[in-house]
C-alpha cells in the first residue's frame, strides 16, 4: 500500500473522529430527549382528558405524531453515528493492514540476505 495512502487513513481518522464524537452525542441526546418528550406528551394526554390512567396516556403519547417525529430524527442520528464509525473502522483497518503488510516485508528482506 502506498505511504500517502496510510497517511490519508492516519488524517481520516483524525478529523473524523471529531465528527463521530458529535454524532454520538447527538444520538445520545436524541435517546434522552424521547423520554422527555413521552413524559410530555403523557402529561398533556392527562391534563386534557384524552387518557385517564398511565397506560391510556402512555399509549396517547407513543402515536402522537412529535412522538413519532423525534423516532424519526433518533433513526437519522443512529444511522449516521454508524456510517461515521464504519468509516473509522475501515480506515483503522487500513492502517493495520499495511503494518503487517510492513512487518511482513522485513521478515522477508531478513530471511533473504
Amino acid at each position: 500500500m502506498h505511504p500517502d495512502k496510510i497517511d490519508a487513513a492516519v488524517d481520516y481518522l483524525y478529523t473524523h473522529g471529531r465528527k463521530y464524537a458529535e454524532a454520538k452525542a447527538h444520538r445520545t441526546y436524541l435517546e434522552e430527549y424521547r423520554k422527555s418528550q413521552k413524559a410530555m406528551l403523557m402529561k398533556q394526554a392527562m391534563a386534557d382528558g384524552r387518557a385517564k390512567s398511565s397506560a391510556a396516556a402512555e399509549m396517547e403519547a407513543y402515536a402522537d405524531p412529535a412522538y413519532v417525529q423525534a423516532l424519526r430524527g433518533l433513526e437519522a442520528a443512529v444511522e449516521a453515528e454508524e456510517t461515521l464509525r464504519w468509516a473509522l473502522v475501515a480506515a483503522q483497518a487500513r492502517i493495520d493492514v499495511w503494518r503487517s503488510t510492513e512487518a511482513s516485508n522485513r521478515v522477508m528482506e531478513r530471511t533473504t540476505l
